[in-house]
């Protein structure tokens, strides 16, 4: 039970983080999603350093890991919202925002996990 606890806190503060960036007024030429996309990528990062700390430090707390890795990146990233966001954009006819909007989204986030590992040096 205190593990879901550590997870809610860590998701609960994830998700407030997301929804503060969300406020962050940007002048958007188009319609990119630039805002999730720097969530995600940040996340992907966040999430390797972490997973490469805990297998580097055996005195990093299993709790610690928890409320990151689950918790927090859980909370602060969002699938959803970029497979909506990717939705969007094909049904307005931007098709190539959409595909560039995939593909930086995959190729850069496990790019990003792989960075937060290498440095780390797991």
């Amino acid at each position: 039970m205190l593990n879901c606890l550590v997870v809610a806190l860590g998701g609960g503060i994830g998700a407030c983080l997301r929804y503060l960036i969300g406020l962050i007024p940007l002048k958007e030429p188009f319609s990119f999603p630039v805002k999730t996309l720097v969530i995600n990528l940040l996340g992907c990062f966040v999430i390797g350093l972490i997973a490469a700390l805990a297998v580097k430090n055996s005195s990093l707390s299993p709790k610690t890991v928890l409320f990151i890795k689950t918790g927090l990146c859980g909370g602060f990233t969002t699938f959803s919202t970029f497979a909506l966001e990717t939705e969007t954009l094909i049904k307005t006819g931007h098709i190539g925002l959409a595909v560039l909007y995939v593909a930086l989204s995959v190729v850069v986030g496990v790019g990003l996990a792989f960075a937060g590992q290498v440095i780390v040096g797991k």
